[in-house]
């Protein structure tokens, strides 16, 4: 299976050439809320916390979500956590119906 990839940001989600398929527009969606969510796991794990007084301060504080993003899509595109295949399946399913 072709892994599609995932933009560096999940909250920018740009408009998809209309010659995509329906499945490949699923399956990119379905990829970004993967990449989302696990940012936000790694967000709640403390992933880019200040870890005493003498770190990168307010601009590593800014930044830092940065850093989860990046490595949340990177996540995904190595095969993820299998997220985004179940809500592609259940994208479709409805989709298709």
């Amino acid at each position: 299976m072709t892994m599609i990839p995932v933009l560096p940001s999940p909250r920018a989600i740009p408009d998809l050439p209309p010659s995509l398929t329906a499945d490949t527009k699923l399956r990119n969606a379905a990829q970004k809320l993967e990449a989302t969510f696990l940012a936000e796991m790694l967000k709640s794990a403390g992933l880019g916390a200040n870890k005493s007084a003498f770190s990168g301060g307010i601009g590593e504080d800014q930044f830092s979500s940065f850093l989860r993003e990046a490595q949340s899509a990177e996540l995904v595109k190595s095969g993820g956590i299998g997220l985004a295949e179940s809500l592609f399946n259940a994208l479709k399913k409805r989709h298709d119906s």
